[in-house]
């Protein structure tokens, strides 16, 4: 019986199947790959092989321009961007190997498939609170008790201050300073910062010290954010936290941590904060890194902006809303 036509398109050249065997008994053995990992290079690699052969382009004559090519096919059928990335890596990867083991490459001179780089990843934009969101989240903790005092002093700091978990849960009493409103942080690579909190966080950690943190635990510790042992409070009680406190509050999105942090550096570029000095409370060595919130507010500002003229255009919408 003659084999189907889907068959055929999935058919290399037998040269090809050994260079991708050889690659693969590699990672096996040498590299210890798992069966799962083995199985998703095979199928990475072998689509790629299947689309030079119906080019008709002999593996070794790769080039990148011909690995592009094969990307934006890809994409042009909706396979989702991370994969594409990967699927990049693993070419590259492949022809990196098979260079290293002296097989002969011969792509198009100055396009050689070795130069091939995956697509850039989409930068998406983070999301953040809004300020009604955000005092009632602040405040959907009841202060009478002692772990509500604490738990709401920890989103005060994580949000005013705009630390990481891994920041907060590493403070110390002897890091806040009062009389100046800051916080001494150790950051990523253990790189310290100065950070600063408003008043509405000065004023529910010295509730939280002085009335609250005490009756959680009898039990004396440096650490500022303790549990019920005395000990410091882990990062994953802080996640569980605060994603509680968001159910509370009834907000309609995942709050975790990391979404305060992204909530402070929005609304204080919102409100005209200078780009450096947001840098700088965030613990960011570059600005670059910073920059993706100006886009955050520059989005909310557009739509705060469309939705008014909207209004302005329609008179039926403007005699709802009255």
């Amino acid at each position: 019986m003659a084999p189907q036509s889907s068959e055929l398109t999935l058919q290399i050249p037998i040269e090809a199947e050994q260079a991708l065997d050889h690659y693969l008994n590699h990672l096996k053995s040498i590299r210890r790959r798992s069966s799962y990992t083995i199985r998703n290079y095979r199928n990475d690699l072998k689509s790629f092989l299947v689309f030079l052969n119906d080019l008709e382009i002999p593996y070794t004559e790769a080039s990148r321009r011909i690995g592009r090519a094969y990307l934006a096919d890809l994409k042009i059928n909706d396979l989702a961007s991370g994969s594409i990335r990967r699927k990049a890596t693993t070419i590259a990867a492949f022809y990196r190997w098979l260079d290293q083991e002296g097989y002969q490459l011969n792509p198009p001179v100055g396009d050689s498939i070795l130069r091939l780089k995956p697509p850039k990843k989409d930068q998406t934009l983070p999301h953040f609170l809004s300020e009604a969101e955000t005092e009632d989240l602040i405040t959907s903790n009841d202060v009478t008790t002692p772990s509500g005092l604490r738990d709401r002093a920890i989103i005060e700091l994580l949000y005013s201050a705009g630390l990481r978990v891994s920041e907060l849960v590493k403070l110390k009493l002897s890091d806040l300073n009062f009389e100046d409103k800051q916080v001494f942080v150790t950051g990523k690579g253990d790189k310290n910062r100065i950070s600063l909190f408003g008043d509405p966080a000065a004023k529910i950690l010295k509730q939280y010290i002085e009335l609250g943190r005490a009756k959680i635990s009898k039990n004396t510790s440096e650490y500022l954010f303790i549990n019920r042992f005395g000990e410091q409070l882990s990062t994953r009680s802080i996640q569980r936290l605060v994603k509680k406190s968001g159910i509370k509050a009834n907000i309609q999105q995942p709050v975790y941590p990391h979404l305060l942090r992204h909530t402070f550096a929005t609304h204080m570029l919102d409100n005209d904060a200078d780009l450096r000095i947001v840098q700088h409370l965030l613990g960011h060595s570059s600005a670059d890194t910073t920059q993706i919130y100006t886009a955050v507010a520059h989005k909310q500002h557009k739509e705060v902006i469309t939705s008014a003229l909207q209004k302005a255009r329609n008179p039926q919408l403007k005699k709802i809303n009255q």
